[in-house]
Formats: C-alpha cells, sequence, structure tokens
C-alpha cells in the first residue's frame, strides 16, 4: 500500500497516462500510482478505428508511452486491477484484489464504455463494441473472415468502422435511428456530406430504422432483424450507438455527478481532494460559461494535464475549445467548437462541399460556435480563433476563400 502522500490515478487510458507525466514534469517527485483495470498499458483510442484497424498501424505505435517509460519515472503501474471503491473520508481506494491504497490527492481518469444494444441475440458471438485494442483485433478479424457486416449506429465509431471494413472487400449495411449519419452532431446541412461519402463506397445507408433483434444461429449472430419486418443478414454486426461516462466509482462514492463527475475548471470535483479528467468529466468551461463533457481524443490528451497541475496546487483552468477529427476513406477532417443539437440558427460554407473541400461553420447570431475544415489542412488554429474571440463576423466573408480567416474577427 501507498502511503496517503501518494498521488493516485484510476483509469489507465491516455488521461490517466498524461496525468502521470504531467505530475512528474512538474516536479512532483512522491509516489505516482497509475491504476487500470485493463492488462494492457495505457494506450490511445483512435487508432482502433483508424490506422490499426485499417492495418496500417503496428500495435507498438498505439501505446501512450514505452515500457520502460513507467519504472524510469517511478510511476507504480497496476494493471488488471480494477478500483471497486472510494473511500474519500479514509482518502483510500479499494481495489478488485482486496488490497488498498491511500491518497493524498486522486484523479479519476475512468473513461467511458460503450452503450450496449438493449434487444434479444445482443450478446450472440459476432456481436461486436469498439473500444478497447482486443476490440479493435476481433473487428480486424471478423473483416478477413466475413463477407458482408452490419454497423448499428452512424455516429464517429460506426462510420470509421464502415470505412475499415470496405478497405477490407467487406459489404457494409449500416442501420441507423436517425435521418442522417451524425445528425446530432453536425446537423442537417454537413451530415449530408458524410452520408454521399459512404453512398459512393457502395455502403447500404439505411435511415429511419428500428432494430428488434439481433438474429442468430447456434449462438452466433446471422443478421438483424428490425422494426419494419425486414431483416438485413450479416456474418458480424459491429455496434456503435454512442458510449455512456463510467460514473459508478463517483457515484458510490458521494461525489456530484450530472452527465459525468461535476468539476470546476480547475477539474476538481465536490470533494477537494479529487479530481477527474477525460471522458468522465463533466467540467466548468469558463469561455462557453457551462458544463460540458468532451468525448475525444485531443480532452483526454490535454485536460489531465490541467488537471495534474491543478492536483498541485497551481491555479488553472481548462479553457481549451473543443477538437476532434476523423478520416474515412479520402476524407480528413477537424472539427473545433461546441454546438448543441439545433443550438445554431445558419450554416456557412466555405469552398466546395460537392467535392468534399470545404470548411464549414456553425453560427449563432452571427457568432461561430464550431467549424469543421474536410480535406482542407492548417486551418484548425483560425476556426479555434474564431470560436474563441466569441464576436460576429459578417457570413459573406466568412463564405468566401480569398478572405483570410484570420481577418474575419471583429
Amino acid at each position: 500500500m501507498s502511503g496517503s502522500s501518494a498521488y493516485v490515478i484510476t483509469g489507465a487510458g491516455l488521461a490517466g497516462a498524461k496525468a502521470a507525466q504531467t505530475l512528474r514534469e512538474e516536479g512532483f517527485d512522491g509516489p505516482v500510482v497509475l491504476i487500470g483495470d485493463e492488462t494492457e498499458r495505457p494506450y490511445e483510442r483512435p487508432p482502433l478505428s483508424k490506422d490499426y484497424l485499417l492495418g496500417k498501424a503496428e500495435r507498438e505505435a498505439i501505446y501512450v508511452h514505452p515500457a520502460s517509460w513507467y519504472a524510469d519515472n517511478s510511476v507504480e503501474l497496476r494493471l488488471g486491477v480494477p478500483v471497486t471503491g472510494i473511500d474519500p473520508a479514509a482518502h483510500e481506494v479499494g481495489l478488485a484484489d482486496g488490497s488498498r491504497v491511500g491518497y493524498a490527492r486522486l484523479l479519476l481518469a475512468t473513461g467511458s464504455s460503450p452503450r450496449r444494444l438493449p434487444v434479444p441475440g445482443a450478446d450472440a458471438d459476432g456481436v461486436l463494441y469498439l473500444r478497447r485494442v482486443a476490440d479493435s483485433d476481433q473487428i480486424k478479424a471478423a473483416f478477413q473472415a466475413a463477407s458482408r457486416i452490419v454497423v448499428i449506429g452512424a455516429g464517429w465509431i460506426g462510420l470509421e468502422t464502415a470505412a475499415a471494413a470496405r478497405a477490407a472487400g467487406v459489404d457494409v449495411t449500416i442501420l441507423e435511428a436517425a435521418g442522417l449519419p451524425l445528425l446530432r452532431v453536425l446537423g442537417p446541412e454537413v451530415a449530408q456530406v458524410f452520408a454521399g461519402l459512404h453512398r459512393e463506397r457502395g455502403v447500404d445507408l439505411r435511415f429511419g430504422v428500428q432494430v428488434s433483434e439481433i438474429t442468430g444461429a447456434g449462438g452466433r449472430a446471422s443478421g438483424v432483424a428490425l422494426a419494419d419486418g425486414s431483416h438485413v443478414a450479416a456474418d458480424a454486426v459491429v455496434v456503435g450507438v454512442g458510449i455512456a461516462p463510467n460514473i459508478q466509482l463517483a457515484e458510490a462514492a458521494g461525489l456530484a455527478v450530472r452527465n459525468g463527475v461535476v468539476v470546476d475548471a480547475g477539474l476538481r470535483s465536490s470533494h477537494p481532494d479529487i479530481f477527474a479528467a477525460g471522458d468522465v468529466a463533466c467540467a466548468y468551461h469558463p469561455a462557453l460559461g457551462r458544463h460540458i463533457r468532451v468525448e475525444h481524443w485531443a480532452n483526454a490528451l490535454n485536460q489531465p494535464q490541467a488537471a495534474a497541475r491543478s492536483m498541485l496546487g497551481q491555479d488553472v483552468a481548462y479553457d481549451q475549445v473543443p477538437y476532434f477529427y476523423t478520416d474515412q476513406y479520402d476524407l480528413g477532417m477537424e472539427y473545433a467548437g461546441y454546438v448543441e443539437p439545433g443550438g445554431y440558427d445558419r450554416v456557412v460554407f466555405r469552398g466546395d462541399a460537392e467535392r468534399r473541400e470545404f470548411i464549414a461553420f456553425w453560427l449563432s447570431g452571427g457568432r461561430v460556435l464550431a467549424g469543421m475544415n474536410v480535406n482542407i489542412w492548417d486551418a484548425s488554429d483560425a476556426i479555434q480563433a474564431l470560436v474563441r474571440g466569441g464576436g460576429t463576423v459578417d457570413p459573406d466573408r466568412l463564405a468566401d476563400p480569398a478572405v483570410p480567416l484570420d481577418q474575419m474577427a471583429g
């Protein structure tokens, strides 16, 4: 057991690893304990649905640090032992192996878990979710063995998986309850771009459908039955219907929880010695003036660095503009900003949406809330500056590629 001078991090993913790294870089020389329920050392998740799934990246490339880094930096890495409880009064966490670890400060970087499909047959072999490296290995193997797959859910994971399946020569049907892919995130104006992209690549897109059952034979998935009575045959089914923050430990410990662990701009929870970062944190964003929870790689990379400094007593306010990216076929894009569904009144396109070389901006009252650059590079910094600036812009100038983005403010 580590003494109560230890800084303990529960969750050994990207967020946990970056927090441990930052503690050391900031000069903390006390015990650091990083605890994870997986047996793999911390790794990054984007490659699992991108280059690693496509076979373009070796397994070693996914890890946050070399295996030797943890011992070299005196970070005690405890893998395969989930934290089962937090005792804020005693400043201890309990582990699945029965041991207890004392802490002076605790960081919750417990991430999120895929939402399960609540239909009959969902537990059959061949029904796959993508969250962990073993999942990516399973899906990659399914691509080799399958001639046709069904993807349930047209979010980022579903679309990236579909793109990887098509690259492997597998027939793909996407089933989505909404009217377009990514509708909640992008709205109808920009979601059309992704529908067109996948249709062109031979994906069978079916929108406005309800899954009623995963059909099977001999305990193995054979397809998907829909509420309208139709059936889509498949050799494997990949489910991507969203994720839920892993708040169980925080909730049981009595911390404030609302769509994640509620933390302030310094990532401190309702208990002064417990912090949260990454997917699980619903953090107050000073620039937006509200609490938001961000489920993307850049947040898991950057937010825990701020949390670590906050744990060390530094005055920190994490205010980075939310950012994410995707690669599908020959489309690459970056998105910066934050828009609630229906929270904008106008979309401005700059460039050629038909050729999929453009920037889209979501505006409300003339202010840029978010921007997405598609197959146009070196634009994200300027987009983030517009989002952060908060001033009104002239939509006609915004739409004109001849007007530099950095001359847009005001």
